[in-house]
């Protein structure tokens, strides 16, 4: 279970990233008040541009990556900037990360006054990454290097280009150690691989990241050659990028909350034990993390769990704690296609039905998902029967894994039971 809001300790990941964001943004923000702001008409433009782009993001979504594109654009472009409509500028990198840290500043307070939460993670990995970046690029602009290795010609937009995909590797560090640290938080049982988590990060590059990142060279590139007026031109798709990605959220959300009142639907009408659904989910989105899921595939996995125990509203009478594994195999399977087909009327997506759809068949033939599904679904049923506590199920899976569970998942499971204690699936 999670812990409650400000009650668990903070990881020492979570510490040194936040440590060394807040020693960054006092040292530029120290450093641009002693020696004053260089071209401030610059740096309104671009702090303006990030403030916007905050105000107008929306609170993080489950694996969402970036929910501010647009304010992610402005200040990777800032510290990407070079010539200001011909003219070399002398901004530097310290005044880049000081610019941003005000801009989030300001726009974190409208965001409180509505009630908003201030994620403190996600900004202290933006300035860390935008440090990362004004750092990479500023000093062998300044000093010429730059233009010395790539010439002032065509060949110039390959260096914006090499710091970008540095930053990028950069970004998916954080997130993903960020990630972990999070999961961490949530309990013992939680806690994903690292390498999981950054092979998942890397991958999300290629979706919004990419957008982001080329809004934020082109527009750097843009201000060189037309001045600070090309950002309001450059970033308006990504502002409409953003006004979509909140109506895809919005119906994200709406199809949870189907799943998850589908998902008592069973316990209300009594085919299910209370709160059958949402320990599965639980317990197998750890599972999940055990093995390697993460991102999309671990979304899939939780909500084939919610969902995985639909079909039995076909039923005449229910089954005995909801132990459909007593039914003949026919049934079975009867009762998993009609719940792959409820699913696939929800909204959630054929991976989801997939998954349900494959609960009554041998585990060699199912996705791993269904596997993880099928293996948490029977301890807890086994639980509920009092065969011996939770050490007592194991022992009943791992007798079923020539046929019914795949033993890897088995271990898995045990594994995460280990680390939480081995508390029994059913309280009270």
């Amino acid at each position: 279970m999670r812990a409650p809001y400000g009650s668990a300790p903070l990881a020492p990941a979570v510490l040194v990233v936040r440590g060394a964001a807040l020693l960054l943004a006092l040292v530029a923000l120290a450093r641009t008040s002693v020696h004053g702001l260089a071209e401030p008409g610059l740096a309104l433009v671009f702090g303006s541009l990030v403030a916007a782009g905050e105000l107008v993001r929306r609170d993080a979504a489950a694996g969402e990556r970036e929910p501010a594109p647009l304010a992610a654009a402005g200040a990777l472009a800032y510290a990407l900037l070079g010539d200001n409509a011909g003219r070399p500028t002398t901004h530097g990198m310290l005044q880049v990360v000081a610019v941003v840290v005000v801009a989030q500043a300001l726009a974190a307070v409208p965001r409180r006054a509505r009630g908003c939460r201030t994620d403190a993670d996600r900004a202290a990995r933006r300035t860390l990454t935008v440090g990362f970046a004004a750092v990479c690029f500023q000093p062998l602009y300044a000093s010429g290097q730059a233009e010395r290795w790539f010439s002032d010609g065509p060949y110039f937009p390959l260096f914006p280009l090499a710091v970008l995909a540095l930053t990028a590797l950069c970004d998916a560090v954080l997130a993903a150690l960020l990630a972990r640290s999070a999961a961490r938080a949530e309990g013992p049982g939680a806690l994903p691989p690292y390498g999981s988590l950054l092979v998942d990060e890397v991958r999300a590059l290629a979706g919004t990241g990419t957008a982001i990142g080329v809004t934020g060279v082109v527009t750097a590139l843009g201000v060189a050659v037309a001045g600070p007026w090309a950002p309001a031109l450059l970033c308006g798709p990504l502002l409409l990028t953003q006004v979509s990605a909140r109506r895809y959220a919005a119906v994200r959300t709406t199809c949870r909350q189907t799943m998850a009142s589908l998902a008592r639907a069973t316990e209300i009408a009594g085919y299910t034990p209370p709160g059958h659904a949402r320990r599965v989910a639980a317990l197998a989105t750890a599972v999940g993390r055990e093995l390697g899921l993460t991102g999309p595939r671990l979304a899939v996995l939780e909500h084939a769990a919610l969902m995985h125990d639909i079909g039995q509203l076909s039923l005449l009478d229910p089954v005995a704690g909801g132990a459909t594994a007593r039914l003949p195999a026919a049934e079975q399977r009867r009762i998993a296609l009609l719940g792959g087909a409820v699913v696939r009327r929800t909204g959630a997506g054929p991976a989801v039905a997939a998954v349900v759809e494959q609960q009554a068949d041998p585990y060699r033939e199912q996705l791993l998902a269904a596997r993880i599904v099928r293996t948490v679904n029977a301890y807890d049923d086994l639980c509920g029967e009092s065969v011996g506590g939770p050490l007592g199920a194991l022992e009943q899976l791992r007798l079923g894994t020539g046929h019914d569970h795949q033993p890897q998942v088995v271990e898995a499971l045990g594994r995460v039971l280990a680390r939480g204690g081995l508390t029994p699936a059913r309280a009270g």
